[in-house]
């Protein structure tokens, strides 16, 4: 009797390790470095942001190039600012220096005081004879409200679409004369008003004063569209092939104008 207990015992004893190995392999597995990598990594990047990188570090202005009497960084932000000692004569830029984006998606956020009067540069060209000057299309912001949202082109055809407007550019009818002959109460003439994304004064009550504001423009062929606080503002078609750019730099801007100051931040690029 007493063998028979002692061998039931060891019997208990053997199913008991078995158990807990099963146990362990088990907790080992749900473990896996690969799978928990791969879990934490799709839950960290939702699929809207899947291809974008940061545009700077939030610390220094390292991939950028200005006056940096201008323009710092500031509790993370990227800072433009014009004081009363400081007055441009012209507006300055600060020029990312990563490239030449032609099809890509812009993001991130802006806020900008009353006075102030800003834009986000894209596929334009950098001046030679003046020191961080850009020319080319331009996403329009400014503290008032009066133009936030529009397709501006700085140095060029002036105003291609307002607040509200889908709009097709023309081929150019005189591509020998100069681009003032076209242009009229800053805005280009040879364009076509083809469809509305609302009221004007509808679009300005979803942006902002004072406060941050998201942006995103999307850029792909002739096809530009800007975004503020996920809804569209503008949409050029450009057919006008003499003078539309197809790739060029980014920047951002601060305006001749009395003091202000623009904030940016989270601002992020995915090349199409």
């Amino acid at each position: 009797m007493r063998k028979i207990v002692h061998d039931f015992k060891l019997i208990q004893a053997g199913m008991m390790l078995a158990a807990l190995s099963i146990s362990s392999c088990n907790s080992s597995g749900s473990n896996s470095p690969d799978e928990g990598t791969t879990a934490q990594a799709e839950e960290s990047v939702p699929a809207e942001e899947e291809g974008f990188v940061q545009l700077f570090d939030g610390e220094t202005l390292d991939g950028w190039k200005g006056d940096t009497a201008y323009w710092r960084i500031e509790d993370g932000h990227l800072v433009g600012q014009v004081t009363p000692d400081k007055l441009l004569k012209r507006n300055t830029f600060l020029i990312w220096e990563g490239g030449q984006p032609a099809d890509f998606e812009l993001k991130g956020e802006f806020r900008i005081t009353e006075d102030g009067n800003t834009g986000i540069n894209y596929r334009s060209t950098e001046l030679d004879t003046i020191p961080f000057a850009l020319r080319g299309y331009q996403a329009d912001i400014d503290g008032k409200i009066r133009y936030t949202g529009q397709n501006y082109e700085e140095r060029g055809r002036t105003t291609l679409a307002y607040r509200g407007e889908q709009v097709t550019v023309n081929p150019q009818d005189n591509p020998e004369g100069p681009l003032s002959d076209n242009i009229k109460n800053n805005a280009w003439l040879g364009r076509t008003v083809t469809g509305s994304l609302g009221e004007p004064d509808s679009l300005k009550t979803l942006i902002k004063s004072e406060d941050w504001n998201d942006f995103h423009l999307v850029v792909k062929g002739n096809r530009l569209q800007h975004y503020v606080n996920g809804v569209l503002m503008s949409d050029v078609t450009d057919n006008d092939t003499i003078n539309r750019k197809m790739e060029g730099a980014l920047g951002v801007q601060v305006h001749v104008g009395p003091p202000m100051k623009v904030e940016y931040r989270n601002m992020r690029l995915k090349e199409l």
